[in-house]
């Protein structure tokens, strides 16, 4: 069985007063790179970026660690990403803090917290 850990990009970096703010696309780019050295139990980590977050970090994979730039607004591109990773019948969870996005998802929610911790 696959499983697949969903990221909203955003929420993760907004979970700590650290200056992200001044620099999106460095924060996301310190993301990624904390998410390709973490061990997590999850056969692909989806890491979703949205605008100027996006310029630091290229589309594409990584080792385990696939990054997607949402066209538009983050939480369609997490919600179908969770519904196509569910479609196979893995197990998928998603990282987010919103709880209307995480329902939307159909999958298990996990806070960012949690992943700031496990990284």
């Amino acid at each position: 069985m696959r499983s697949v850990l969903v990221v909203d990009g955003a929420n993760v970096v907004g979970a700590r007063p650290d200056g992200w703010w001044k620099d999106r696309a460095g924060a996301a780019r310190r993301l990624h790179e904390a998410l390709l050295v973490a061990d997590l139990p999850y056969d692909e980590v989806v890491l979703v970026l949205e605008g100027q977050a996006k310029a630091g970090v290229r589309a594409g994979r990584d080792g385990h660690v696939r990054v997607v730039h949402a066209p538009k607004d983050g939480d369609a591109t997490i919600v179908a990403e969770c519904r196509a990773a569910s479609a196979t019948g893995g197990q998928v969870r998603v990282v987010t803090a919103d709880r209307m996005l995480g329902a939307r998802t159909g999958v298990t929610a996990l806070s960012p917290t949690w992943l700031l911790d496990q990284i």
